[in-house]
C-alpha cells in the first residue's frame, strides 16, 4: 500500500509521469457545475491530477469532449436483464455504467445461496465493479412456491464478502409494519450497512414505521407528490427507468439542483433489446435533460449521489484521490459516449477478453409437471370476477371486477373486453400448484405466451386466448 500511495503522490505533484494522462478535454465538476479545460492524470486505478498540464506513459487526446465521472445504476436484478453478469458486462460498460449494485433476488428465489455465491464469484472478474445487496426476501411471499428460501443466517455468510453492501429491497413492508420476526431478525442483523426499500404508496404514518426500522431508499416511487413526501422523510428516491417500470417522466419535477444529493439512478431492469436500441443510464440522462432537467441535477443523480447513498466514498467525482471511473462524452446534453474508463483501465475489447470464467450455475431448474387445458378451468364466481388490470409502463396494477361469459358456473374469456386468462404454474418440482385468474391490457385475440421470468418466484406464468395453447406454450417450457 505504501509502494502505491507514493506512485499516486509523485504522479500527481508531477515528479513522475503518470500512467495515463487524458489530453485535452473538459471536465464537469459536479461540486460547482462549472466546465474546465484541463488533463486528467491517472496512477492505477485513481485519478491523481486535474487542473494542470501533465505527461504520460501513455496520452490520449481528448480534446473537445467532456469528461464526467462513471454512472451508478443504484438497483437492478442483472439476471432480469436476460443476461449474465459478464454479458451485462459488456452490454453497459461501454454506455458509462462503471458501477452496477445488484440484487440477486431472481436467481436466489430459484436457487438460493448458491445463487448469490455465483454473481460474488462473476463479481470478481467483470470490469465494471458489481456490488451485491443481499436478497431480503426469499421467498417474497407465502402466497407463491419459491425454490428456495434465505433466513437470516443464509444471507449473515456473505455479509463480510468485500462485494456485498447491505440488504436488498425490502418487499415485505407489511411484515415490516406488523413487526414480524423475521422480517425484524434481518434488519437488525443488516442495521449497520445500507437497507434498500420497497414501498410502492407507502405514505404517512405507515411510511414513518417502515422507516423508522433503518430502511433508507425506494425505487418504487411513481409519482412526483409520494416522492415529495418521502424525500422530506429523508428517504432517498431511486429514479427508475426500465423495460416495464417507466417512471422517469413522472418524477422529472422533482430531480432538481436542490434535490440531487438526495436522489439517484437506477433501472431495475432494461433487457437487451431497450438497452441496444435506446441505451441504459445514458438514456436516462438525455431523457431528463431534453425533459428540462439541469445537466448538474441529473450527471449528480448519476454518479455522486448514488456514491454516498451507497457508502461507496471512492467514486463519483473527476477529482484527485477519487476512482478512476470517467465517461469521455461527444456530447453532455445528449449524454453521447465516445470511451469509458473503468478503475484506470480503458474499456476496449482487449480488456473484456482478459476477464476470467465462471461456470454457469442454475440450469435444469424448471421440474415443472405437465399440464392440460383442463387444469387452466377457472373457479367457479357467482356474479362479477376479479380481473387484473394491465397499466401500461408500470408495475403497478389496477383490480378489476367484471362481468364474464359463463360456462357451467365457470367464467370465460372475453376478447371483446380485452380479458384473457392467466396462469401461474409452479415450476420447481415442489407441490404442482396452478393458479387461473384474468387479466385485461394484453391486446391478444389467439394465442399464448408463457415464461419462467416471473418476479418473484419465477413459475411459469402463462396468458392466453385459448386453454389448449396455454397448456402448449406452459409445456414446452418444461421441455426447453
Amino acid at each position: 500500500m505504501r509502494d502505491k500511495l507514493e506512485r499516486q503522490i509523485a504522479q500527481g505533484s508531477g515528479q513522475a509521469p503518470a500512467d495515463l494522462v487524458l489530453k485535452g478535454g473538459r471536465v464537469f465538476d459536479l461540486v460547482t457545475g462549472s466546465l474546465f479545460e484541463t488533463d486528467v492524470a491517472l496512477c492505477g486505478d485513481m485519478i491523481v491530477g486535474i487542473g494542470e498540464a501533465y505527461e504520460g506513459v501513455r496520452e490520449i487526446d481528448v480534446t473537445g469532449k467532456t469528461l464526467v465521472p462513471g454512472f451508478i445504476d443504484t438497483h437492478l436484478h442483472i439476471e432480469s436483464s436476460l443476461v449474465t453478469p459478464f454479458e451485462f458486462d459488456r452490454c453497459v460498460l461501454p454506455r458509462g455504467v462503471t458501477t452496477a449494485i445488484c440484487d440477486p433476488h431472481e436467481i436466489s428465489n430459484v436457487i438460493g445461496a448458491d445463487g448469490i455465491q455465483y454473481f460474488l464469484d462473476c463479481a470478481g472478474h467483470t470490469l465494471m465493479d458489481i456490488r451485491i445487496q443481499l436478497s431480503s426476501c426469499v421467498p417474497a411471499t407465502t402466497f407463491e412456491t419459491s425454490g428456495a428460501t434465505l433466513d437470516v443466517d443464509d444471507l449473515l455468510a456473505f455479509k463480510d464478502h468485500p462485494k456485498v453492501l447491505g440488504l436488498a429491497e425490502f418487499m415485505n413492508y407489511p411484515g415490516v409494519l406488523a413487526r414480524d420476526p423475521a422480517c425484524l431478525a434481518k434488519l437488525a442483523a443488516f442495521s449497520d450497512t445500507p437497507i434498500d426499500g420497497h414501498a410502492p404508496q407507502v405514505r404517512g404514518r405507515d411510511l414513518n414505521g417502515y422507516l423508522a426500522a433503518g430502511i433508507r431508499t425506494d425505487h418504487e416511487t411513481t409519482t412526483a407528490d409520494e416522492a415529495r413526501e418521502k424525500l422530506r422523510k429523508g428517504m432517498h428516491i431511486l429514479v427508475r427507468e426500465g423495460s416495464v417500470s417507466k417512471d422517469l417522466e413522472s418524477l422529472i419535477p422533482i430531480i432538481t439542483e436542490r434535490n440531487s444529493p438526495f436522489i439517484a439512478l437506477c433501472t431495475d431492469d432494461r433487457n437487451p433489446l431497450d438497452i441496444g436500441e435506446w441505451g441504459h443510464l445514458d438514456h436516462m440522462i438525455r431523457t431528463a435533460i431534453a425533459a428540462g432537467v439541469e445537466p448538474l441535477a441529473i450527471y449528480r443523480a448519476a454518479s455522486i449521489s448514488g456514491a454516498r447513498i451507497f457508502g461507496l466514498r471512492d467514486r463519483g467525482l473527476v477529482a484527485p484521490g477519487w476512482r478512476a471511473d470517467i465517461v469521455v462524452l461527444d456530447d453532455l446534453e445528449r449524454c453521447s459516449v465516445d470511451q469509458v474508463i473503468c478503475a484506470g483501465r480503458v474499456v476496449d475489447d482487449a480488456a473484456f477478453e482478459s476477464r476470467g470464467h465462471v461456470a454457469p450455475t442454475g440450469r435444469n431448474s424448471v421440474r415443472a409437471r405437465p399440464v392440460t387445458a383442463r387444469q387452466l378451468q377457472s373457479p367457479a364466481y357467482d356474479g362479477e370476477v376479479p380481473v387484473i388490470g394491465i397499466i401500461p409502463g408500470k408495475i403497478i396494477t389496477e383490480h378489476l371486477r367484471l362481468t364474464l361469459p359463463l360456462s357451467n358456473g365457470h367464467p370465460q374469456i372475453d376478447l371483446g373486453q380485452d380479458v384473457v386468462k392467466i396462469a401461474v404454474v409452479e415450476r420447481h418440482g415442489k407441490n404442482g400448484n396452478i393458479g387461473v385468474g384474468f387479466v385485461r391490457g394484453f391486446g391478444i385475440t389467439r394465442g399464448a405466451i408463457a415464461s419462467t421470468v416471473g418476479h418473484d418466484s419465477h413459475n411459469i406464468c402463462v396468458v392466453g386466448a385459448d386453454e389448449d395453447d396455454m397448456a402448449v406454450a406452459a409445456n414446452r417450457l418444461g421441455e426447453i
